[in-house]
């Protein structure tokens, strides 16, 4: 069965490798993300493409209209979308609390009112039953991430697919959370990691290799499926073993 599936961050790394799973399988996928440019260069065929900054309610509430339009009912939504906003030190300011409060308030905005936003904007076309809600959380919720700002906006989304899983349960709709480790090939570590960083994240796993977006995109699609139907309000790590479940 065909199904309709909303991918935020589509256009790159994770959520770009989890759209041409889902589309593998002939669902028809919308690719949501900030850059129309990176959208173009995705190579999803047949997908629909539409760039909108998530954290905006009218571009939201855009997005909504054109999921009514075109689906009609969502089965699968992954919040893929993410990464980090420093504010570097000679920017606009050096003030430190000036950079404090940027970093805190970029972080929460692009990883977590995104994924809030656009839950909430479509919870009512989400499939009952059978709909699936699936969050892209990381290792930094549990571990940190240098800056606190960017796990703790991470680390948000997990109650929030707890209070979802609850609220959602009774009409037979899922939502839980995946945390990925060290990935390569994403934007959010290439091409600037430090090879001794890398060596020292690989090392810290189990089975001493870096994870790849396939790796995550495979979880993502295997809690999208008939066989996971009873998995919900879970986190699942995928980290090659570098920080053990909760």
């Amino acid at each position: 069965m065909t199904r309709n599936v909303v991918i935020s961050g589509g256009g790159t790394g994770i959520g770009l490798a989890a759209a041409q799973v889902f589309a593998a399988d002939g669902d028809r996928v919308l690719l949501l993300g900030r850059r129309a440019d990176v959208l173009d260069r995705a190579a999803v065929p047949g997908a629909l493409r539409h760039a909108a900054d998530l954290s905006d309610t009218a571009a939201v509430r855009g997005v909504a209209d054109l999921v009514a339009q075109e689906f009609g009912t969502v089965d699968v939504l992954v919040h893929a979308a993410g990464g980090t906003g420093q504010l570097e030190p000679g920017s606009a300011s050096d003030d430190p609390l000036d950079r404090v409060a940027h970093n805190w308030t970029v972080n929460f905005r692009i990883n977590t009112l995104t994924a809030a936003l656009l839950t909430e904007a479509l919870k009512d076309r989400l499939a009952s039953p059978g709909g699936r809600v699936l969050f892209v959380s990381s290792i930094a919720a549990y571990r940190g991430s240098g800056t606190g700002a960017y796990g703790g906006a991470k680390a948000a989304l997990h109650p929030y697919a707890h209070d979802l899983a609850r609220e959602l349960g009774p009409r037979g709709i899922t939502a839980n959370v995946v945390a990925p480790g060290y990935i390569e090939d994403t934007e959010f570590f290439e091409p600037r990691i430090d090879p001794a960083r890398r060596e020292r994240l690989i090392e810290d796993t189990s089975d001493k290799r870096a994870g790849t977006p396939g790796d995550v995109a495979a979880t993502l699609h295997w809690l999208a499926s008939s066989g996971a139907s009873h998995v919900t309000s879970q986190v699942v790590q995928v980290n090659g073993g570098a920080e053990r479940g909760h």
